[in-house]
Parts: structure tokens; sequence; C-alpha cells
């Protein structure tokens, strides 16, 4: 193994003029804001930033393009990054200016921030490096790296903004120090291991699974696809285009997920532990299967179970357990087994079953049950050993708030009975489009009213959450629900709050009533559930 030399700014060129690209086997770029800004922040200290690996080859290896823009390369020979990818496809997007692709969309590389704005600032004023927000940028000392990098100002046009009009003003020098160091990173060196051209793809493959297992810098799915893809040569195109395809229709889902989904249905297990040993037939074979189950999944999601969007499941090994139930019966439901299929996935997605302990060993379990002959009733079964009751009883709401699968459930509870905006009667929807019209949950008691009475976890109790637009939200404001609920039942009557089981009665709408408003609406929600869910009341 050569090794070799780079400085950032020679590898970024690399990067637009197509010469340095990415094999088949890389996962796609992942790394959020937060992780950019600190390497800006780690390369303009001078901090060890690892090393870069490299593949020189001759050989016709299926390629795909960094996540920001290339020129194609008029050149044959292309030197392939096996470790690196993240920071130099960062590096490249702040140094060029240039937007990443991330899922399908493009966005800035510095578009979100990781924190409040109060955090932020407090950051700003301790550290070198902040993911911009727009009150950030308002500031006169600020920054944008990426302006700094493309030479278009020179150092006293910054120092100008920040208010320093002299060389005696003692910013000075301190301000011009630190934009050169920040230029400076441009020059930054990276130590380059470069494998042989000998080698084949295979043993390629096989150093880039050891590297990166040893280093556990990727998921096991992203490992499992470097070891897919060295098989089935093309195949990562075949499965992003199945990604689109599900995307379109309402399921965008990690790429990971295909592949176990893949996996599943190819050995009855859902671990990538047995990639390696999966032939190519076999791995074809078990694409195609696994393509059929989820496209009979999100079907049965959509259309039986009205469950429209992966927002609404508690974990999305269910499509994979859907998928594979499905199969097992060659697609061919009778009407009895269709409602009983139908309630095994409410039950499991409101009691969280893949979210409980280890998601792969729960998902496993049903994927033998389905193996061995089984159904939904002893899918029914091995919930109830799991959970211990299959209804949901009032205590089991104390304590929730919008992350528990039980507040997903309460949604679709809610539609099913009609529920519609305080202010639009549209029903509510997750679709709905126009910040006017697009769902938020709202506190009915709001923050502001119960901050000197309540902890945060009694403000953000599952039972103190509807459904309502952002324009039904700003219009309430900050006002207790004694103020606010007459105004909504002159317009609509109660079938607002009766649709989300939300009490009417004015002594529980007061801040002192808070806490019985709770046990109430909890009541209210508990047997709501419990009729949505077909259970009952079951011990």
């Amino acid at each position: 193994m050569a090794k070799a030399e780079a400085t950032v700014e020679e590898l970024v060129s690399k990067i637009e003029r197509g010469e340095l690209r990415l094999p088949e086997m890389q996962r796609r770029y992942v790394w959020r804001s937060s992780r950019v800004r600190d390497l800006l922040d780690s390369l303009y200290r001078g901090y060890p930033s690892g090393a870069i690996l490299i593949w020189e080859t001759d050989e016709v290896v299926p390629q795909q393009s960094f996540a920001v823009e290339q020129q194609s390369n008029p050149y044959a020979k292309t030197q392939l990054l096996l470790d690196g990818q993240q920071r130099l496809t960062s590096l490249s997007a702040v140094i060029r200016g240039n937007p990443v692709q991330v899922n399908g969309r493009v966005r800035p590389i510095d578009d979100e921030a990781d924190a409040t704005e109060d955090e932020l600032q407090k950051r700003f004023d301790k550290m070198t490096f902040v993911v911009s927000t727009r009150k950030l940028e308002q500031l006169p000392q600020w920054v944008k790296v990426s302006e700094v990098f493309a030479g278009t100002h020179d150092n006293n046009t910054f120092l100008k903004r920040a208010g320093v009009t002299s060389l005696d003003d003692p910013r000075a020098e301190r301000y011009t120090e630190r934009l050169n160091r920040l230029k400076e990173i441009r020059k930054y060196i990276y130590r380059m291991d470069v494998l042989e051209r000998s080698l084949s793809y295979d043993e390629v493959t096989e150093i880039f699974v050891r590297v990166n297992s040893l280093g556990a810098k990727l998921r096991s799915s992203d490992l499992a696809l470097a070891q897919i893809t060295a098989k089935w040569r093309g195949s990562l195109n075949v499965f992003q285009a199945f990604q689109a395809d599900c995307v379109k229709d309402g399921f965008e889902l990690d790429l990971g997920l295909h592949l176990k989904n893949l996996v599943a249905h190819a050995t009855g297990q859902s671990r990538f532990l047995t990639v390696s040993s999966l032939t190519l037939d076999a791995l074809k074979s078990g694409w195609d299967d696994g393509c059929r189950g989820m496209e009979f999944a999100i079907n049965f999601l959509r259309s039986n179970a009205s469950i429209t969007s992966p927002a609404l499941l508690a974990s999305p090994f269910l499509l994979i357990s859907l998928g594979f139930y499905g199969a097992q019966r060659s697609y061919q439901l009778a009407a009895a087994e269709e409602r009983g299929l139908r309630r095994w996935v409410l039950l499991a997605n409101a009691k969280g079953r893949y979210s409980r302990g280890s998601s792969e060993t729960l998902l496993d379990q049903d994927l033998k049950i389905l193996r061995d002959g089984g159904g939904f009733q002893e899918l029914l079964d091995r919930l109830r050993t799991q959970v211990g009751r299959l209804d949901v009883t009032p205590e089991e709401l104390e304590g929730r708030n919008q992350r528990s699968a039980l507040f997903k459930t309460m949604f679709l509870a809610f539609q099913a009975a009609n529920a519609r905006d305080w202010h639009s009667n549209l029903v509510i929807a997750l679709s709905h489009v126009g910040n006017a019209h697009q769902l938020q949950f709202h506190h009915i008691f709001p923050k502001a009213v119960l901050k000197s009475t309540a902890t945060t976890r009694e403000t953000d109790d599952i039972a103190n959450l509807a459904f309502i637009s952002g324009k039904a939200n700003r219009k309430i404001s900050a006002k207790e629900p004694a103020l606010y609920f007459p105004e909504v039942q002159k317009a609509n009557g109660d079938q607002p709050f009766e649709s989300q089981c939300i009490p009417t009665d004015p002594n529980l709408l007061t801040v002192e009533g808070y806490k019985a408003f709770l046990t109430a609406r909890r009541r209210l929600i508990a047997e709501r559930l419990n009729t949505f869910l077909g259970g009952g009341q079951e011990a």
C-alpha cells in the first residue's frame, strides 16, 4: 500500500473535475451541519483529522457521484474514495459554496441549526464555528465561511462589516489573523493510503468492510451494502430506483431498511451477518421477493390500516414483518384473516412492538412465527407476552409525550373519528399543504399558561396535546382553554373537542383544574383507543 499526501484544496479540485469518485459500495452522504462545523473547527486548529483511503484501479467498477456537483471525467482511470467521503464532501461543499444532495433533495450545507437560538448565541460567543441562523447572520462580526473561501472579497471587506474602520482598531490584527487561519484550511494536508491496482474489487470490498468495522464508523446496513454490491454489480441503482418509487407512494424509507427486507426474504431472518454467504442468485431472488412484500405492506398500511406515512409508525420494521406475512400467504387473505392482521398491525404499532429491547431480536421472533406457518393470532400471542395486555389503560398514557407510539395511534384514532381543524374544518391529515393548514400538535393548556404550575413532563403529557393547523395554533397563542374554548364552540359546537376526546367541563379548563383535566382526558383517550384498536377491555 502506497503512501501519499494531498491538500484539502487539491482533493476538492479532484472531486470537482470528476477525477475522484465513489465506488458503488459507499453509503450516501449523511453528515448534519453540526458535524461539518466540528470538522472545520478541527482543521482550523490544526488538529488531526484522520487519513484518506483511495484505490487506483484499471478495473471497470460500478461508481456513483459525490453528493456535490462533479464534472464528467474525461480520463478512463479514476481514483475511487473508500474512506473519507463525509469529510471531503463537506469540505467541497463549503469551499466551493455548493449545496449537497441528501435523500434526493438539494440543500445548503449549513441550512439547519442544531440548537436553540439562545444556545447558539452562547456557542457563538465562545467558539469559532457555528451553524448559521437568521439571527446570527445579522450580527456584524458574523462571517460566512463559504464567502471567505470564494475569494471575491478581501479581508478589509469583512473587517468593515464588523465595524473595524482603522488598522489602529485593536480588533483589526485579531480578526485578520482569524481570517487568514480560516483560509489556510485549504492548505491542510491529508495523509492518503493508496491501495494497489493489482487488488480485485472483492479484495477491496473486504478491506472496506474491515476498515469500517474496526472503526465502527458505518452501520451494519452500510457494510452489508458494500458486500452486496461487490457480488451484484450495478445493484445500487436498482435499490435506489425502488426506494424512489416508495417515496412517490408516501413512504420515504432508509436504504438500510430495504436491504434488511431483502435479507429477511432471502433468509427468513433480519440480521446482516448472513449477507456474505448469500449467492448472487439468492440476493436477486430475495430482492425481488422483498419488493413484492414491501409493496403489499405499503398498500395494506395505506388502504386497510389508514397509515399513510412512515411518520405514523412506531418502527419501520413493521413493514418488513407485514410484507413477509403477505409473502407467506402468497398475498391471498380471507376476510377474517385481513381483519385479524389489521388488528395485529394497529396493536403492534400502538404498543411499540419493535421499539422495546432488541428490535432485530423481536423482528426475528415474528419472522420465525410466520416461517413456521403461524398467523395473526400467534403474532398477537407473542405481543401479549411482551407487553402484558393488549388494551390501553389510562395509567399507560401518563407521562407519555409526542414521541410515544401511543401518540401516533392517538392521531389515527382521532382521524377515524372525523377530527377536524378548529379553524378551517379540514379533516386532520399529515398531507395538508400550505403553512396555514399544515398539521401541528397543540398544547391545549399552552406552555406559557402552565409555566409556574406544572413540570415540563406534565406540560408535554400526551393528554395535553391535540392536532390542529398552524393557523389555528397561532390564533390561540398563549390563552388558557377557559378563554378560547367558547370561541371554538360557538363556530363549530362540541365536535372539535369530542372527536379528540377533550373534556369541556368548565371546572377542568382552568390552570387550577389542569391535573384533573389530564386524568379525565386520559380516561377518554384510553376508551377511544381501545375502540379503534378493536380490543375492548382485555386483561
